[in-house]
């Protein structure tokens, strides 16, 4: 099996290589984005199986994204971590913590295996 990458987005750079390394060790490679401008320009560009964004992007920062990535008409899993609250855009929200993170990832690409015919990554553009 191959790994799965995920796209993070967050402007905390020390965030995102603590994901980095969380999701390195649950068999993941993340590629990072810190804007949503980088993040674009890497669904463009990428495959990806899974978009986490990250509680320093902005609840708003968290909606528009998810609303150009679904406007493309793709539909990657999309993960948005909160300090608290519930982005309702999203596949799931999660708090800031890693190993709910991991068990979320876990379920989110389990249940795109089991839906989908073919197990593609899904690529933006």
């Amino acid at each position: 099996m191959s790994l799965a990458v995920v796209l993070a987005v967050g402007v905390n750079s020390s965030l995102l290589t603590n994901q980095r390394l969380g999701l390195q060790s649950a068999g993941c490679y993340l590629i990072p984005a810190r804007s949503i401008r980088d993040a674009l320009t890497q669904l463009k560009e990428g495959e990806f199986d899974l978009i986490v964004m990250g509680c320093s992007l902005s609840p708003e920062s968290r909606e528009r994204l998810t609303f150009l990535i679904r406007s493309s008409g793709s539909r990657i899993p999309v993960i948005c971590m909160t300090e608290s609250g519930h982005d309702s855009f999203a596949d799931a929200t999660i708090r800031n913590e890693p190993d709910h993170l991991l068990q979320v990832i876990g379920e989110l690409l389990a249940n795109r295996i089991k839906t989908s015919a073919v197990a593609q990554p899904y690529k933006v553009g």
